[in-house]
């Protein structure tokens, strides 16, 4: 059973993808409420009318009463091992949090989308695929009314942190982007792109459970 997005709540609201998927949400009729959880108030989200911002310093605060009423909870949350500054802190945003977020909706009603990455998985040796693995596992364990997971690989656009390897990428892809087929997998996609699958996937998803890989987002206009 498919439902409309009334009410939404945000994490990751000031990322790349974030500030897309806000966008997108204010734009949506028929949602009426929109909250970005944030460790700043940001200024530049005063201009999305529907947006409203709560801000806490550490997001495993957030309790049932705070995600309590959402049809809709997105995470948009994730950081890189340098930004992070260790394994530990990284593990602590990319897999903590979003995993304490998804547990407060168990047993809701609400839709939880994710935002994880390509070469999630549980069994990698590679850390930052593994802990987004072990966080898909942990989402599919819980009993959530609907869970989307989004599977992206490199994200464009314009960040407002420097990344100076996705920076790099980003342009050495742009340079020879013509040469690279649609079919292709790994192709990169936008944060437009991931932002319009989040909100397909709360709108249309009828499994319990749906992952999204990135041909699939490739796809989303």
């Amino acid at each position: 059973m498919t439902k409309s997005i009334k009410s939404a709540i945000v994490i990751g609201a000031t990322g790349l993808v974030g500030r897309e998927l806000l966008k997108q949400l204010n734009q949506i009729e028929s949602c009426e409420k929109i909250t970005a959880v944030v460790r700043h108030e940001d200024p530049k989200l005063k201009s999305l009318k529907k947006v409203q911002q709560f801000v806490l310093e550490d997001f495993l605060l957030l309790n049932d009463q705070d995600v309590n009423g959402y049809s809709h909870a997105f995470s948009c949350l994730g950081s890189t091992q340098k930004k992070a500054g260790s394994q530990q802190n990284f593990y602590n945003i990319d897999y903590e949090i979003n995993a304490h977020f998804a547990d407060l909706l168990e047993a809701t009603s609400t839709h939880y989308v994710l935002v994880s990455a390509m070469g999630a998985n549980v069994q990698s040796k590679i850390f930052y695929n593994k802990v987004k693995g072990e966080l898909e596992q942990h989402i599919q364990s819980l009993n959530l009314e609907y869970a989307s997971i989004l599977r992206p690989s490199l994200l464009m656009g314009e960040r407002q942190e420097q990344r100076t390897l996705e920076d790099l990428t980003q342009k050495l892809y742009q340079k020879f982007s013509h040469l690279v087929p649609d079919t292709f997998k790994y192709k990169p996609v936008t944060a437009s792109q991931v932002a319009h699958t989040m909100v397909d996937a709360a709108q249309t998803q009828t499994e319990k459970f749906e992952i999204y890989d990135n041909l699939r987002i490739q796809n989303s206009k």
